[in-house]
């Protein structure tokens, strides 16, 4: 029996080169930071009360611009504090350029004049619509399939698309419909790699397919699985039939092959133990009344010959 080879992968899209890398910043201790602002918040307040006390003497205005200053500063700087979550990264940007991304979790502080996004980089599902595609014989089926993913470069997910989310998704439903395309849902011969026998290499393949398609995203895929896959409806009852026809006509063919043997084995072990000498018309014979017997669908009436071998 040949063994079933594996797939040849599909021609894999050319998917342009990102010109965004991710990488990794620190900041300074939020904790420490944190500490600081508020003692600028402090200080300002206490400088602006102190002014404020004054009568209209010439440090009054000196005390209560100082005051206003220092707290603006320590607004100013509360605005660097950044919380890292787990499961997330803060990427940094400034003046519109790419700074990089904070990945360690806890309390981070960087330049207060810069943006920063939250981008999870949590494992995901995404399970694609129920798409309606023929197959590389030309008959509808349905199949969809099922995406595990994660951010791996935050820069690249931002950066290089407009949305990754909605790209992965538009990703995995092209990389179905094109796998869909490639490969028969049955097998006509033996060793043909087939949608509904060879699930394991189709998986693979699919992986594949949609790692290429969104690596330019910044996406890893970790597995990716059909969930589901059947002839379309039109075409299910007809389908059908013919699986249950050939899956009779390989029971009959297993059925014939082992009544060939049994038959054979059978006439040897007469020949050897020299138990009947039969001609050729009496081994036909046989042969035939064994076949029908070990073939036949229906329990056969035996028919017993109390006369010679001949009669």
């Amino acid at each position: 029996m040949s063994e079933i080879q594996p797939p040849a992968v599909p021609d894999l899209p050319a998917m342009p080169a990102p010109s965004t890398q991710e990488r990794t910043i620190g900041g300074a201790p939020g904790l420490l930071m944190l500490g600081l602002c508020v003692l600028f918040l402090l200080g300002g307040i206490a400088l602006f009360v102190v002014g404020a006390a004054l009568g209209h003497g010439a440090a009054k205005p000196a005390l209560l611009s100082a005051g206003a200053l220092v707290v603006v500063a320590g607004v100013i700087c509360t605005r660097g504090l950044t919380a890292v979550a787990p499961g997330q990264a803060r990427v940094v940007q400034l003046l519109g350029r790419y700074r990089g991304t904070l990945r360690s979790p806890g309390l981070t502080w960087v330049n207060p004049f810069t943006t920063r996004r939250t981008v999870s980089t949590r494992i995901r599902n995404k399970e694609t619509e129920t798409v309606k595609v023929n197959d590389a014989d030309g008959n509808p089926i349905e199949m969809a399939a099922v995406v595990v993913w994660q951010v791996e470069d935050t820069a690249k997910a931002l950066f290089e698309v407009d949305d990754f989310r909605q790209f992965v998704a538009i990703q995995a439903e092209t990389a179905v419909r094109h796998i869909a395309n490639s490969y028969p849902y049955d097998a006509r011969e033996a060793g043909q790699v087939s949608l509904r026998d060879s699930a394991e290499e189709i998986t693979r393949t699919l992986s594949a397919e949609i790692s290429a398609r969104v690596a330019s995203a910044g996406v890893r895929v970790v597995e990716s699985r059909i969930t589901r896959l059947a002839y379309a409806p039109e075409i299910a009852q007809v389908m059908l039939q013919r699986q249950q026809a050939g899956a009779v006509v390989a029971a009959r063919r297993r059925i014939v092959e082992g009544a060939v043997g049994m038959v054979e084995l059978a006439l040897a072990r007469l020949a050897e133990n020299d138990i009947v000498e039969l001609d050729e018309e009496r081994k036909a014979a046989m042969v035939s009344n064994l076949l029908v017997v070990l073939c036949g669908d229906r329990g056969t009436q035996p028919v017993v010959n109390t006369g010679s071998l001949y009669q």
